[in-house]
């Protein structure tokens, strides 16, 4: 089981593509958001991952960042349907809300030939807290992260039948999260800034934390593996440096602060 990082900006980003990811085991993809807009194909192009193998697909919440690229998605997917070279259905999850605006967006954007592949082959599928779904194989709970600013879900699944990864959305985790996120192995958590560019920042204002939030967080709940993402990107080359010094300070388990296309392998039998 990998993680690939396709993108691991925030909204307003130039030097790096905006949060998004690929979870992949044995040739089969769950994409998770879609970034700002058809970056999304090139980015998936350059981790090596074909588009046409995708057939899950998970929307965390409508905002722009995350939901633009799921449309370029949707265009190309049905488009390869159209000439037969996509096969199988390709199934969207998100909260309902999430979901009509792709839906609307898609009748007022696409043609009729490729928006009547919608509910047939294309599938939206909504999800409510504590929904079940079985991914790529692997066992998948979806859960409202009780978002103040939106409506957003994270999801924990399962990697083997012990190791679980939650992936808490883009806004801080919080207690009501904690039946689905505790006994994860692995977290995946926004970091906005560092704590000591917190006054540049803003994150609190955005409903977003520092890296040292993230990690207090991760240690407080005993996470083995954090993975820190939507972050700032004033100074790129050294981000996976400054992001990493602050967090040790506050966080003893294996923290990561991948680039953009940074592959991390999730389970033993994969770094063998």
């Amino acid at each position: 089981m990998k993680m690939t990082m396709l993108g691991t900006g925030r909204a307003v980003v130039t030097e790096c593509y905006n949060t998004c990811f690929v979870l992949s085991d044995n040739d089969k993809f769950f994409l998770v958001d879609g970034g700002g807009g058809s970056g999304i194909l090139r980015q998936l192009k350059d981790a090596g991952i074909d588009w046409r193998k995708i057939q899950d697909i998970f929307v965390t919440h409508k905002h722009m960042d995350h939901i633009l690229g799921i449309m370029w998605m949707i265009r190309m997917i049905t488009q390869a349907m159209k000439q037969n070279v996509y096969e199988g259905k390709v199934r969207i999850y998100g909260h309902k809300k999430v979901l009509l605006i792709l839906d609307d967006m898609s009748h007022m954007l696409l043609s009729k030939k490729e928006t009547e592949f919608i509910g047939e082959r294309l599938l939206f599928i909504p999800v409510s807290d504590g929904d079940v779904y079985e991914i790529i194989g692997h066992k998948t709970t979806f859960f409202n992260i009780h978002s103040s600013k939106t409506r957003q879900h994270g999801f924990s699944m399962y990697l083997n039948e012990t190791d679980k990864l939650s992936c808490c959305g883009d806004e801080p985790y919080n207690d009501s999260e904690r039946m689905y996120v505790q006994g994860s192995r692995w977290l995946l958590h926004e970091a906005f800034c560092l704590a000591e560019d917190a006054e540049i920042y803003a994150p609190y204002e955005k409903h977003h934390s520092t890296v040292k939030d993230a990690c207090i967080t991760a240690e407080k709940l005993h996470v083995e593996n954090l993975v820190l993402y939507h972050t700032e990107d004033s100074d790129i080359g050294r981000r996976k440096e400054r992001y990493t010094a602050e967090g040790r300070q506050y966080y003893s388990g294996n923290l990561y602060v991948p680039d953009d296309l940074e592959t991390i392998c999730l389970t033993e039998e994969e770094k063998e």
